[in-house]
């Protein structure tokens, strides 16, 4: 009964033993030393960079156009060309009095139509033309941060890619004194 009770008393004392020495072990690497722990950050600066940004952007103006209103009529240039066949027939004689009425009636179809086009209505407006065009702009990023902390009273920099908060995450390395005597 007292082997039974010593071997439950020891086996307890290992178990109590190795829990601890497992809890220890969490924060320290295969030397023992520590490896991590926490510092408080004093100061957080970003750093800057300047980049060179492009962005499509629709450029509107409106450009003056010039629209006949109302339908084409025939009627000027037919008008024209009648009496112009006529004041022709009465120039020239035989195969020329041909001619002349042909060349009449073809300059007064011309003068009819000119004339025509004369008082049509004319509709001066205006439409909008577009294009796309880049623009280009010149915007600061940030590029890190520089954190400043404080370790154990002293005074650390360094140099991040992303804002820490109010801790920063440490590596420690503990290393016995050399004594020289």
């Amino acid at each position: 009964m007292k082997n039974i009770i010593k071997t439950m008393a020891l086996a307890s004392a290992f178990t109590l033993i190795s829990a601890n020495v497992m809890a220890d072990h969490d924060n320290r690497d295969y030397h023992g030393y520590d490896r991590g722990d926490k510092a408080r950050v004093t100061h957080v600066e970003p750093i800057y960079r300047t980049v060179t940004v492009t962005r499509p952007e629709r450029e509107c103006w409106d450009e003056p156009r010039r629209h006949h209103s109302g339908h084409q009529s025939y009627t000027s240039t037919i008008a024209g060309g009648l009496i112009g066949g006529v004041i022709g027939n009465q120039f020239g004689g035989g195969s020329g009095n041909t001619a002349m009425t042909i060349a009449g009636t073809l300059l007064g179809g011309s003068v009819g139509r000119d004339m025509g086009n004369r008082y049509r209505d004319v509709d001066y407006g205006y439409r909008e033309q577009c294009q796309v065009v880049d623009r280009h702009y010149r915007e600061q990023r940030i590029d890190g941060y520089e954190v400043s902390y404080r370790y154990h009273g002293r005074m650390y920099t360094t140099v991040m890619d992303h804002h820490p908060g109010k801790f920063i995450p440490v590596d420690v390395h503990v290393e016995p004194r050399r004594s020289y005597y």
